[in-house]
């Protein structure tokens, strides 16, 4: 039984049953399913990044091309498009995402090897594999097509060769690879290669720098202390080149079809025929933390009615403020566009909430959402109500739903839980602490900059799971390193 979940052909082979079991039985969609699958069509049949506009493709910057020419590849090789091959595009995630599952392990065996634990290393990689391919938030996104699979599979790349890049940068006893011990130029290349796989990471997912990000800020600390900043300052150029190069075809494509400078998908992603929601958008970070909320109001604007009821009390913080929303939200409904004179009003409405209460719109809410995105049962893609209270009547009316979501979120927990000793393991053994603050301060990062967002998705914290599981993987080896010896026996009395 040992050598059974020791080896990773067994964790593969369940893990690809699992995302089978998704793919099949819960295929699903989103809006921007639409959106990438008209991206790909138009790219395939006019050789561009367009949209269906006005009955003519016309470029637009309004997602980064990764997604897209993943699509146009599987269409262009299946010959089929949309609904038809939907089943393709999700056999093709299902290998993507388990070569994750196997980079993942390799991340958690280098964190082991790094920590100086090169007996316990492959115990941390069947943990890692086994806590990849079994875990269900990841596994359900290969049955929607959705930039998720593919940005935590180049973020898992990414956090291997920045992982790595850190080490050795910060003098780190790195252990071999390949058979040979890396050098002091090695660095060099590991920041080239590095940037470049995050640049590659940008394609899927505009925030991908941010791993950038961490790494900088993990190595300029240590070369600060060691006054090393010419060095540190020549390696983020480096490594930022690298990212570069990987991100010049889309910004010249910018610059040259759409006579601008952007390197990024644009945050604000309306077109020119429609008006940027800005104050709304800002109105709402001063109360929307909560998901169910994005779909009753944020996602309806220019397409459906808002209605007072969906929007919750705590929205408003008197009276006055409630009829003047009333008010604009009435001429809305009545021919469901946008205007700037009522995205005025909202943004108006923002500033006086925000003087009122600074902290509540800069601290209090961000917390609430980083809060609401990491512990979550993480049931969006599935048909499940994710009704549990009040408890005695949804297990009444709707027992199956409550268990499958009780049940995944105590798997939530359980993931969390695990890399929170995990991390405490890895703390405990100085050699790793560079490689662990990478990881760490990624996700605190990214966790911040994902409330800023106009929605707290859930899905968006996937992308650090890869550096969850692997440090989950680590509490593997510290359990078994912290039994309690045996007693040792009584001595023998002496003799007169």
């Amino acid at each position: 039984m040992k050598r059974f979940f020791s080896n990773a052909l067994p964790a593969l082979f369940v893990g690809a049953c699992l995302r089978l079991f998704f793919a099949l039985k819960f295929p699903s969609s989103s809006g921007d399913t639409v959106l990438y699958d008209q991206l790909a069509r138009n790219w395939l049949k006019f050789g561009k990044l367009a949209m269906d506009i006005a009955g003519q493709p016309t470029p637009v910057d309004l997602r980064m091309p990764g997604y897209p020419a993943f699509l146009a590849v599987v269409y262009a090789v299946t010959r089929r498009t949309g609904d038809s091959a939907r089943l393709p595009v999700m056999l093709a995630q299902i290998f993507v995402d388990l070569a994750t599952c196997v980079v993942v392990a390799f991340l958690a065996l280098l964190l082991a090897r790094l920590a100086g634990q090169a007996a316990k290393a492959d115990r941390a990689f069947a943990a890692a594999i086994w806590l990849a391919t079994l875990c269900p938030f990841t596994a359900n996104y290969v049955a929607v097509s959705l930039t998720e699979v593919w940005a935590i599979f180049l973020t898992a790349v990414s956090l291997v060769i920045l992982v790595l890049f850190a080490a050795e940068a910060c003098r780190i006893p790195v252990p071999m690879l390949a058979g040979r011990q890396l050098t002091r130029g090695d660095t060099w290349k590991l920041g080239v290669l590095g940037g470049f796989v995050v640049g590659l990471g940008t394609l899927f997912r505009p925030e991908a720098p941010l791993l950038l990000v961490s790494t900088f800020a993990v190595i300029g600390h240590w070369m600060a202390r060691r006054n090393d900043t010419q060095r540190w300052v020549k390696l983020c150029a480096i490594t930022s080149m690298g990212c570069g190069l990987a991100l010049l075809p889309w910004i010249l494509r910018n610059a040259v079809t759409l006579h601008e400078f952007q390197p990024l998908a644009p945050k604000d992603a309306t077109l020119a025929s429609e008006v940027d929601p800005k104050g709304f958008l800002a109105w709402e970070k001063t109360w929307l933390y909560r998901m169910r909320h994005a779909y009753l109001v944020t996602w309806k604007l220019n397409d459906q009615e808002i209605e007072m009821d969906d929007i919750p009390a705590y929205a408003f913080d008197t009276d006055d403020e409630r009829h003047r929303v009333s008010m604009v939200l009435e001429r809305y409904n009545d021919d469901l566009t946008w205007t700037t004179e009522e995205d005025a009003m909202f943004a108006q409405l923002a500033r006086e909430r925000t003087a009122r209460h600074p902290l509540r719109t800069y601290l209090w809410i961000p917390l609430k959402r980083s809060v609401v995105m990491w512990f979550t049962p993480r049931i969006e893609l599935l048909p499940v109500s994710g009704h549990v209270f009040p408890l005695a009547y949804q297990a009444e009316e709707d027992p199956v739903d409550q268990r499958v979501t009780i049940l995944f979120f105590l798997l939530n927990i359980a993931y969390l839980g695990l890399a929170a000793r995990g991390s405490w393991n890895l703390w405990r053994c100085r050699r790793a602490h560079v490689a662990i603050a990478v990881l760490l301060i990624y996700i605190a990062v990214r966790t911040a900059f994902l409330t800023t967002m106009e929605t707290p998705e859930p899905r968006y914290v996937l992308v650090c799971f890869p550096a969850l599981i692997a440090l989950a993987a680590q509490a593997a080896w510290r359990a078994e390193e912290t039994k309690k010896p045996e007693p040792a026996p009584a001595p023998a009395p002496l003799s007169g």
